[in-house]
């Protein structure tokens, strides 16, 4: 049994040593042609890394042959195969721009999409990458009506969209947590109840559609109640009745939402103090009066 492994093991060395070799020997060589076509052989076989190294020699001494436009196609895919998706990305670029009118152009579209798209990060962190990831997809859908992968491209467009609204949706969150931290209502600012609001309300308005909207309305609604408990005197009827208003208007909307039980106390807490503050200001009418 020994002897069996170590023969075993002994002919997988002299294999691998046997195809570095040749790797190597080809590698060396000076005719592209030959080069390409054991690249596209190392593609074929997973072995990507070694095709971008014989690629990234052959495509510039190709330019202009019949080979042109697949090696450097075949280079992009390579890299994205590798999940070297930065340099996929530019590849891709870089085929289209070489050949706008090439047999691989939109592949090579979508693909730059989907290069960036995995280079996104998740939600709580910076978004560029997915703002630049949608601009390419949107290019895609401009440039090809009827693209051959228009189903994929729009539904990641939608995946991306929703990372940019969790983004927001975790600013709101973040700004509600806070609270009156660094500060407070007394000088009749919200600070970041308002910034809360403010992020909320927008957030509504450049993505209506979203299946987020019930999360973002509730965040208005309690910090407009937060806002109102904190506020000066001179500024809390206003902000009750518009804390009073939010909630009324959040049971219509989400009649069967979790939180309906909160928004009904929202309300009875907010008549109260209206009421009790017109009965005040009654008595000191009154009391002027006489």
């Amino acid at each position: 049994m020994k002897k069996l492994v170590s023969s075993s093991l002994l002919g997988a060395a002299l294999l691998l040593s046997s195809c570095s070799s040749q790797f190597n020997a080809v590698y060396k060589l000076n005719d592209y042609t030959y080069k390409y076509e054991y690249a596209k052989e190392c593609f074929a076989n997973g072995k990507y890394q070694k095709a971008i190294s014989l690629l990234n020699d052959v495509v510039t001494p190709l330019k202009g042959t019949e080979n042109a436009q697949e090696s450097l196609y075949m280079l992009a895919m390579a890299e994205y195969c590798s999940m070297d998706y930065d340099g996929a990305a530019q590849a891709f670029k870089r085929y289209y721009q070489s050949y706008p009118k090439g047999y691989l152009a939109e592949h090579a579209h979508f693909y730059e999409g989907e290069s960036i798209f995995e280079s996104t990060p998740e939600p709580r962190l910076d978004q560029s990458m997915t703002v630049s990831a949608i601009t390419s997809f949107q290019n895609y859908l401009d440039l090809y009506p009827d693209a051959q992968m228009k189903k994929q491209a729009q539904q990641r467009l939608f995946e991306l969209q929703d990372k940019l609204v969790m983004k927001e949706l975790h600013s709101a969150k973040l700004y509600y947590n806070l609270g009156s931290y660094f500060g407070n209502c007394e000088d009749g600012n919200g600070n970041n109840y308002e910034a809360c609001i403010v992020t909320s309300q927008n957030a509504l308005k450049d993505y209506p559609y979203t299946t987020l909207r019930e999360d973002f309305a509730l965040l208005i609604m309690k910090s407009k109640f937060e806002l109102a408990q904190q506020s000066v005197d001179s500024k809390k009827v206003e902000r009750y009745q518009d804390a009073e208003d939010e909630a009324y208007g959040f049971i219509n909307e989400y009649p069967d939402s979790k939180d309906k039980k909160r928004a009904e106390e929202y309300i009875e807490k907010c008549k109260k103090y209206l009421s009790k503050h017109e009965n005040d200001k009654i008595g000191e009418d009154e009391l002027v009066n006489n």
